[in-house]
């Protein structure tokens, strides 16, 4: 509806990931160096926690992005999922037959996969996205699938990504050896001030191809203030503010507007 007043090509704050709109934070930046250290290591789990709305997902998708040619990925969304139910997702992602297939069977085609991509000179990694959703006897069923290896390396790298829930099954008695298996852990916090003003002006630009929708310094300390740093509410919030102001008439996002 704004989209003409305000001279862009889309709306900018879409809750839709889209790695055109991609901002990277301090907090991403870290992230995505810790995801690319372990996978060029290869050994050991990593886990990246942040709370809903901070950007995980958009994350993985701009990591999975960057891979080469010479790395082998299964992506897992929201894995509501048994044991059983998990290595056939796994399976299916990295195309190996998981029809039919017994537990037993799908861990022994993954582990011919496997092998055959290391002799290949190929990775593989496994990355689980809202990883907080699985049971902890599921979690523990990751641990023994991080087994499979060779004398000299590890024949998977698996990435948990979730919400602070992640974070608090990890540290429970059940799954003490899990968390042993840890190596890198980074926690993605809320924007800055600053961050949020910057990742507000990116997206208005990449909707507007280089040309900026004023937003008022008053407007700013407002979604800011609102959303607590949380990219996710910083899109409802100027999304809602746009609209505002369109129905005002005004071509500025003033600080009343945006409250």
């Amino acid at each position: 509806m704004y989209k003409r007043f305000f001279d862009l090509r889309e709306r900018p704050f879409k809750l839709v990931p889209n790695p055109a709109y991609l901002f990277l934070s301090k907090g991403h930046e870290e992230a995505l160096a810790h995801l690319s250290y372990a996978l060029t290591e290869g050994d050991g789990f990593v886990a990246i926690i942040g709370e809903v709305g901070t950007g995980k997902t958009l994350l993985c998708r701009t990591f999975l992005d960057s891979l080469g040619d010479d790395v082998e990925a299964a992506y897992v969304f929201n894995p509501r999922l048994d044991g059983r139910e998990l290595l056939r997702a796994i399976n299916g992602e990295l195309g190996v037959d998981a029809t039919g297939a017994t537990t037993q069977e799908l861990i022994d085609g993954l582990n011919r996969f496997l092998i055959d991509q290391h002799q290949a000179g190929r990775r593989v990694l496994v990355l689980i996205d809202e990883a907080q959703n699985l049971s902890a006897e599921v979690l523990e069923q990751l641990r023994l699938l991080s087994n499979l290896e060779t004398r000299d390396a590890k024949l998977v790298q698996i990435i948990l990504v979730g919400q602070p829930e992640l974070a608090e099954l990890l540290d429970s008695h059940a799954l003490r050896q899990l968390a042993q298996r840890i190596t890198l852990s980074c926690y993605l916090a809320p924007l800055s001030r600053d961050e949020s003003d910057r990742y507000i002006a990116h997206r208005l630009a990449v909707a507007s191809q280089g040309r900026s929708v004023p937003f008022m310094r008053s407007a700013l300390r407002a979604l800011h203030r609102f959303s607590g740093g949380v990219p996710r509410r910083i899109n409802i919030a100027c999304d809602r503010a746009l609209l505002a102001a369109y129905v005002a008439g005004s071509r500025r996002v003033t600080g009343r507007i945006a409250r």
